[in-house]
């Protein structure tokens, strides 16, 4: 597809060059192909078919291009599976024992009166 884009933007190239120098010597070139006068029938043929050739050659530059970023992708992808399997190579998942399904018991909180010396506060009424 590289291939044939490159040859379809040649060919437009070599087209528009030779119609440019074809007008440019219109005087000498004019009466070789029986025209004694540009027409605007000959000039929109000359432009349409130009027209054509650009699409066909921008339509293979774009899916030129299309073909290689979805080459691109598929190997990308491709590396991360392999990046993947290399990193699940070196570092093994080794499964953790099984644990017990019985809940631990919360652990109770200490009563305030470990708090050192200081003895219970007490509340006098008269």
């Amino acid at each position: 597809m590289k291939k044939f884009h490159q040859i379809m933007q040649i060919v437009l190239l070599v087209y528009f060059v030779a119609y440019l120098i074809f007008f440019i010597t219109f005087d000498t070139l004019g009466s070789l192909f029986g025209m004694a006068e540009v027409s605007s029938q000959s000039m929109v043929t000359i432009f349409l078919i130009g027209l054509g050739i650009f699409l066909v050659a921008w339509l293979t530059g774009k899916g030129a291009i299309s073909s290689l970023n979805s080459k691109i992708t598929k190997m990308d992808n491709e590396m991360n599976r392999l990046k993947a399997k290399i990193y699940d190579f070196e570092h093994p998942h080794t499964p953790e024992p099984a644990k017990p399904s019985t809940p631990k018991p919360a652990p109770t909180k200490a009563p305030e009166s470990d708090s050192g010396n200081i003895p219970p506060r007490q509340n006098y009424t008269d």
